[in-house]
């Protein structure tokens, strides 16, 4: 996902660096460029990082059965611009700091984060495309590194020679906005969301060719399908256990909804509906909508969205949150498929669940 911050206005006009002197200025929402997270302050590099600190709401007692009372967020890194699109691989964790065009690499107790690629994007930031980096992070069936490229405006693999290759860039002649999530099936099919976060004008943009917003197919043999026309801002994608249910969660403020489709034979997808309404809990105490999500071999979706981590039963119903004090970009498993790690924001940080990724054995 991500909304990433995208700058915000003063007075005379001039945008203002994020996260200060190395681009690094966080907000806690936009109104200003991006209406869909609330900006109560800006917090320059030079400045004092604001406090972590988490906890967590619980709403409902079958939290219990995921996460133990007494568990917490714990921080393992900080400094970033907007920090998006975990992945576990090869025992360490990926994620992509999309504004400053790098992947970083964690490995426990390695110490800091170091750069993995940069940059990220395969290109650097222009006058109109003001994210120019990677976003979304997955892996293909070989444990290739699969990358949504805002700036290229393409979803790209990351070869062990270091070779970007395209796997998508373009739909009935026309470029993609900006990749932002990705996920495969068992398949090898491949979806991915587009909304247009990566340009400065966003769906007003010069750059923008395709007059939707759209959530995309690519088949095996390289044929891309738009399976999802007709939602405002499609962000945050994932897959149900079973493979029958996808999900993608639309980070529009007037409708921060959450949708379920049933995934057809061919790949295509039908039969929309609500699968949770995030909109009562979009706030200026809350920052954040519906972004990146993971699915957990029970079937309940942790979310990026209002406030943090929200947790959803297969069901629908909002268990609980896990309150990050930040707007809240994406997770994933990683460790033994039981640990979910989080980017919020400038943080990344870290929980024990008592359950596993979907997927992880």
């Amino acid at each position: 996902m991500g909304l990433e911050p995208a700058g915000a206005r003063d007075g005379s006009g001039d945008t203002w660096k994020l996260n200060g002197a190395r681009g690094t200025a966080t907000t806690l929402g936009m109104k200003c460029l991006l209406p869909f997270l609330f900006a109560p302050a800006i917090v320059f590099a030079a400045d004092p990082l604001p406090v972590f600190a988490p906890k967590v709401e619980r709403l409902d007692p079958a939290l219990d059965q995921v996460l133990a009372p007494g568990a917490n967020l714990e921080k393992i890194a900080e400094g970033y611009m907007w920090s998006e699109g975990p992945v576990w691989k090869d025992g360490s964790l990926l994620f992509s700091d999309v504004p400053d065009n790098k992947i970083y690499q964690w490995k426990p107790g390695g110490g800091a984060p170091k750069i993995f690629l940069q940059p990220s994007g395969g290109m650097e930031a222009t006058a109109i495309i003001k994210s120019p980096g990677s976003n979304g992070l997955t892996l293909d069936a070989k444990g290739n590194l699969i990358l949504c490229q805002q700036g290229p405006r393409r979803v790209a693999r990351l070869e062990a020679d270091g070779r970007q290759i395209p796997i998508a860039d373009i739909y009935e002649g026309k470029h993609f906005s900006s990749p932002n999530d990705v996920i495969y099936a068992s398949n090898g099919n491949l979806y991915f969301t587009d909304p247009p976060y990566g340009f400065e004008e966003l769906n007003d943009s010069p750059l923008k060719e395709l007059k939707f917003n759209g959530v995309f197919l690519v088949k095996p043999g390289g044929q891309v399908i738009a399976v999802i026309k007709d939602l405002t801002f499609p962000n945050g994608i994932a897959l149900s256990p079973d493979e029958k249910t996808l999900y993608i969660g639309v980070s529009d403020p007037n409708a921060a909804k959450i949708y379920a489709y049933d995934v057809q034979a061919d790949g295509t997808v039908a039969n929309r509906r609500v699968f949770f309404d995030a909109t009562p809990l979009v706030s200026e105490q809350r920052a954040g909508l519906p972004d990146g999500m993971k699915i957990d071999r029970m079937g309940n979706m942790w979310t990026a969205g209002p406030g943090g981590i929200l947790i959803i039963s297969p069901a629908g119903k909002h268990l609980g949150t896990l309150l990050t004090g930040q707007p809240t970009g994406n997770c994933a498993w990683g460790d033994d498929g039981s640990t979910l790690y989080v980017t919020a924001n400038m943080f990344i940080c870290r929980i024990k669940t008592l359950t596993k990724g979907a997927g992880w054995k």
